[in-house]
């Protein structure tokens, strides 16, 4: 355990940005998707400029954008550095009551609101880790919204670090606060050249010295199934049920494997996640996943050929399927040039901090920005359960990130940008 100077103001930011119902909203056609999330945004707007950023601005699609001027002379590269500011739509996140576990002493942490729902180093063996430290916590029926609250914490107490320090060297920093990360949605097609930066950083990872570099490739799909209505009554060789097909689309489908939760590790999936309609109309939303392009375009495939089968079954209805790309494996850009990644195990290494790489089974907003040109690892912030009730996130990891993060800065002075 190592308690940072930075504690006590991390704390400080992330009860009070959790406190705020930032949560986002897949069917919402808006930018940000929930208005709601500007309350936070607003906030950030304000202490941004209290603090003496630069250039702060509330993008018209509700990104935060400011500027950390350079404090010496370098011909390093603008480097960036993210969080998003949604919660994820899987879980209450309305009226969230942050706890802090002081000096965790290892044993079950009950949840006030809900006692069944019962943080246990059992089920999850990082708290174990953890004797000693700030545990925060929701109080049992929210989630805590450390997913990225935690992220904007970290970014925001380096900020206010560095524009009070400014000699310590660094060039020149632009920090970007999004929306809508949860629904994939998070990097607007106007954000990289907003940002402005020429490699950036999201501050969205989990365990302590975690450094990201690889994660899944990502599609969505959209299967609308048009079947024949008529008055059940009268249906006899005439009614065509298009929750049958449906429902024979997902039995069709593997179920013993390319499952969410029949794979592990390097292996990818097919998940369908959301079914509506009725007899004469359904729809069902399924996510693609995998870490080659050969695998993702391999599931794609897959969901279309069965598709086409009970679509043969059954003339008389009208199946789609629309595949949609959503972000790539960044591993794919960076491995052309890892000084992003090599500086940040660096960063880690010059502060105690063991630095690992292992490919997370999700995407960051990095994700498509790495895609769109601006490669952009994912550096761990501590955030454990996200997306749930038992979601959890202790102090001193957020302390140890901020750390990581005023030496990055600093080990980039010293780099030089290079041509094209």
């Amino acid at each position: 355990m190592t308690h940072t100077q930075f504690d006590g103001e991390l704390e400080e930011r992330l009860i009070r940005y959790c406190k705020i119902d930032t949560q986002a909203d897949e069917q919402s056609t808006t930018s940000p998707s929930t208005a709601r999330q500007l309350d936070l945004l607003n906030l950030l707007v304000e202490e941004l400029k209290e603090i003496g950023a630069q250039e702060v601005t509330l993008t018209d699609y509700g990104a935060v954008l400011a500027t950390l001027p350079a404090t010496v002379e370098t011909r390093a590269p603008v480097i960036g550095f993210l969080a998003h500011v949604d919660t994820a739509p899987a879980f209450n996140a309305s009226g969230v009551k942050p706890i802090v576990h002081r000096n965790y002493d290892g044993g079950e942490i009950v949840l006030p609101d809900d006692p069944s729902q019962v943080l246990s180093p059992k089920q999850s063996p990082y708290l174990a880790k953890k004797v000693g430290e700030d545990i925060v916590t929701a109080s049992g029926t929210t989630l805590l919204g450390a997913d990225d609250k935690a992220g904007v914490a970290i970014l925001m107490t380096m900020a206010r670090h560095l524009l009070a320090h400014p000699e310590i060297p660094h060039g020149k920093l632009r920090l970007a606060f999004t929306p809508d990360e949860e629904i994939g949605r998070g990097v607007h097609p106007n954000l990289p050249a907003d940002l402005a930066a020429k490699f950036a950083y999201t501050l969205d990872g989990g365990d302590l010295g975690e450094i990201v570099y690889e994660t899944f490739s990502a599609d969505k799909a959209t299967v609308r199934i048009q079947g024949v209505s008529i008055h059940p009554g009268q249906a006899k060789g005439k009614l065509v049920n298009a929750l049958h097909l449906a429902a024979k689309i997902i039995d069709t489908l593997p179920h013993v494997r390319l499952t969410p939760e029949t794979t592990e590790g390097r292996e990818g999936f097919i998940h369908v996640y959301q079914m509506s309609g009725a007899a004469a109309e359904a729809e069902l939303h399924f996510i693609l996943r995998d870490f080659e392009m050969d695998r993702l375009d391999a599931h794609g495939r897959l969901l279309q050929q069965v598709c086409e089968t009970i679509q043969a079954t059954e003339p008389r209805a009208r199946i789609t399927c629309a595949i949609t790309p959503q972000y790539r494996n960044m591993r794919y850009w960076l491995e052309n040039d890892m000084r992003p990644v090599e500086l940040a195990r660096e960063a880690c290494r010059q502060v105690g901090v063991e630095p690992f790489s292992i490919p997370i089974r999700g995407g960051t907003d990095g994700s498509r920005l790495t895609e769109m040109g601006v490669p952009t690892p994912n550096i761990f912030t501590g955030m454990q359960n996200i997306h749930g009730p038992l979601e959890y996130v202790s102090v001193q990891d957020m302390g140890r990130a901020t750390e990581v993060c005023i030496k990055l800065v600093q080990l980039w002075s010293k780099e030089e940008e290079s041509e094209g």
